[in-house]
């Protein structure tokens, strides 16, 4: 994953399918637990990553559960 681009727009989120916010959400979740064990032995060099990275990722849980919802309603 390109690390300039953690943080996406809510509007990029939004275009894209329910398989795609998966994948990316998956990926995003990969590369946090490599920045968490990079923070660890004290090797990270760009710290504000962590905040984008858990923004985007709330991002997109949020909308696959509003997804969801619409199915359900």
């Amino acid at each position: 994953m390109d690390r300039r681009r953690v943080k996406m727009k809510l509007a990029e989120l939004k275009n894209l399918s329910k398989e795609d916010l998966s994948m990316k959400l998956a990926a995003l979740k990969e590369e946090m637990s490599k920045l968490n064990y990079l923070k660890r032995i004290g090797q990270v060099e760009k710290p504000h990553q962590f905040k984008s990275m858990r923004k985007t990722i709330a991002q997109i849980k949020t909308l696959l559960r509003q997804e969801e919802l619409t199915k359900k309603g």
